[in-house]
């Protein structure tokens, strides 16, 4: 796709949002960030992700869904550095990343380029070889001189055995001179990237490293958001703030604390929004670079899911990353944060496996309309279903979707549909926070269908309205509809509602036939005061001839002494069901 018809399909979709019908089945990309987006972010895609793809097909596959860049790692299958012909084929990559309209950064970070037995070897603090390691630096960046890249990325490497501090730290400081001296004579900025395992791991490593290089301009950092969740001390943002005055190229992809192993968003424990908000806040506007080097075998789809992802994470118009525990509700027992509470996270994972190309788009461009003219989701807010649908991904096994809606690695989203997903986002996209935010909730909820009013329930627990939003709550309760019921019984009225007001839902949960292990945090709150109100009601339906709900055992067994003689038979096999 040229890039002047890659503009006319961006245009189509704004355009079909901003108007009552829509035509996004026509548009295959996910609208790239560009000048008009909030997040003010460019997004690329690591090569040694595809590693099964000619280079030309990579930049098709990249340029057809909507990435604004290539993070081209130097290696035998994309573009070899020791090639005899060297000078043609880069002529002929620079050639294909012009023609679509991508920028470029060039990463080192080869396995086994130049040693077949052993990987990442010689590196700069190799005593023997380390010439060769130099060597490809030196090309490197030759390389990036003629693509134009933003940036070359290197590392140090780990340190062989035997091998002293001292002479470490001579070895890598003088190899980074020579690079450093390389790229000043070049014009091309360096990123030098701490790596977990390997000498320079951190950013305290990298701060000293720079300072004994005498803080070269073109000495800059390679900063891995992964990484930082891995084993820097800070939170992810924080680290990104350290890094403002350095940072010159950006990789990211999830990641477990301790554990260097790079997830697709969603399966670690970063929490997006805020990192991307931090990146905006210091005015980064390089290239912030997938790296999923272990995902070839499906590189397509997952570069597809993880675009989607980075736009539905960075939605918020407001983090709610640090939001203020339940201090204000007027429930003693309100936790500051409740199990199972959904995240933004968690909505943007499950967004990113559901919806077609054509639904994507359609979500992307309605994200940018609400933040732009937050009135506009009163007409967006009920098409969600139309362009998103409600499919739920789980039920198709974990194999055929790595995130499922409501399967076991989403289980904060059990029972969503992607229009629920699809309508949560678009709330959170709205720029307002407090009364005026849960004032426009309020206003979705009145106006919807049942549906509508369910999304907006579900939502609530991403919504920065701390208790402002119970009215819609009690609302949902004083009816007697399931649906709605078992919506309003979520993380939002564990955390906010009072004492008496959640024992009162649970009774209508039970009084309508929603089952009480949808009621969020039960087991935290339940108390002696419910139970009692429980057997007084399995009284009154004995007395009366009536079955008793099997699952209010679940809550009545934990206060045994008031378990009344004649109910005694009733609990069956359900004793003590529903708490693990």
């Amino acid at each position: 796709m040229s890039a002047s018809a890659y503009d006319g399909a961006i245009s189509r979709v704004v355009r079909d949002v901003t108007n009552t019908t829509t035509n996004a089945d026509a548009v295959t990309a996910v609208p790239a960030a560009g000048p008009g987006r909030r997040t003010a972010l460019r997004f690329g895609y690591g090569t040694n992700g595809f590693a099964d793809h000619r280079f030309e097909d990579v930049v098709t596959v990249l340029e057809g869904l909507g990435y604004n860049g290539v993070a081209l790692t130097l290696d035998h299958q994309h573009l070899d550095p020791f090639d005899a012909d060297l000078a043609r084929q880069v002529d002929r990559v620079r050639d294909r990343l012009t023609t679509a309209g991508l920028a470029v950064v060039i990463e080192t970070g080869a396995r086994y380029l130049l040693d077949p037995w052993h990987k990442h070897s010689p590196t700069l603090v190799s005593p023997q070889d380390r010439g060769r390691r130099l060597e490809l630096l030196r090309r490197a960046v030759r390389v990036g001189a003629d693509l134009g890249a933003e940036a070359v990325s290197f590392w140090s490497g780990a340190v062989p055995a035997g091998v002293p501090s001292e002479l470490a730290w001579d070895l890598l400081v003088d190899g980074c001179a020579t690079v450093v001296e390389a790229a000043q004579e070049a014009g091309v900025q360096l990123g030098f990237e701490p790596e977990p395992g390997m000498m320079i791991e951190d950013l305290d490593g990298y701060e000293r490293l720079r300072d004994l290089l005498g803080a070269p301009t073109a000495f800059g950092l390679t900063l891995d958001i992964g990484h930082c969740r891995c084993l820097e001390p800070a939170p992810v943002p924080d680290c990104v703030r350290r890094s403002a005055d350095w940072v010159v190229n950006v990789q990211i992809e999830d990641m477990r604390r301790g554990v260097h192993e790079h997830l697709e968003f969603g399966l670690g424990e970063i929490d997006f929004p805020p990192a991307l908000d931090s990146l905006i806040e210091i005015g980064y506007r390089g290239l912030v670079s997938v790296e999923l080097p272990r995902h070839s075998h499906a590189a397509p789809d997952v570069a597809r899911r993880s675009l989607a992802f980075l736009h539905y994470a960075g939605a918020p118009a407001r983090s709610m990353s640090g939001r203020a525990s339940a201090s204000s509700s007027s429930s003693s027992s309100s936790p500051a944060g409740v199990p199972g509470e959904p995240s933004v996270n968690d909505v943007a994972s499950a967004l990113a496996a559901a919806l077609p190309a054509s639904g994507h788009a359609w979500l992307v461009a309605a994200v940018d309309t609400v933040r732009a003219s937050p009135t506009e989701i009163r007409r967006l807010f009920p098409a969600a279903r139309r362009h998103c649908g409600r499919g739920q991904p789980g039920k198709q096994g974990l194999h055929a979707q790595p995130y499922p809606m409501n399967g076991p690695l989403r289980p904060a989203l059990a029972d969503w549909t992607s229009d629920d997903a699809a309508r949560a986002l678009l709330l959170t996209a709205l720029p307002m926070a407090d009364e005026a935010l849960a004032a426009e909730a309020a206003r979705l909820y009145e106006q919807g269908d049942a549906a509508e009013r369910r999304a907006v329930l579900l939502a609530l627990p991403l919504l920065d309205v701390g208790s402002a939003a119970l009215a819609i709550v009690r609302d949902a309760l004083r009816t007697n509809d399931t649906r709605l019921i078992g919506a309003a019984v979520g993380p939002y009225a564990a955390r906010y509602l009072d004492d008496a007001s959640w024992r009162q839902a649970v009774l209508k949960c039970v009084f309508v036939g929603v089952p009480v292990a949808v009621v969020a945090d039960l087991a935290g709150r339940v108390d002696e005061e419910l139970a009692r109100m429980l057997v007084a009601f399995a009284h009154e339906r004995v007395a009366a001839g009536r079955d008793v709900p099997a699952d209010i055992w679940s809550v009545v067994d934990r206060f045994p002494d008031l378990r009344l003689p004649e109910l005694a038979a009733q609990s069956g096999p359900h004793r003590g069901s529903g708490y693990p």
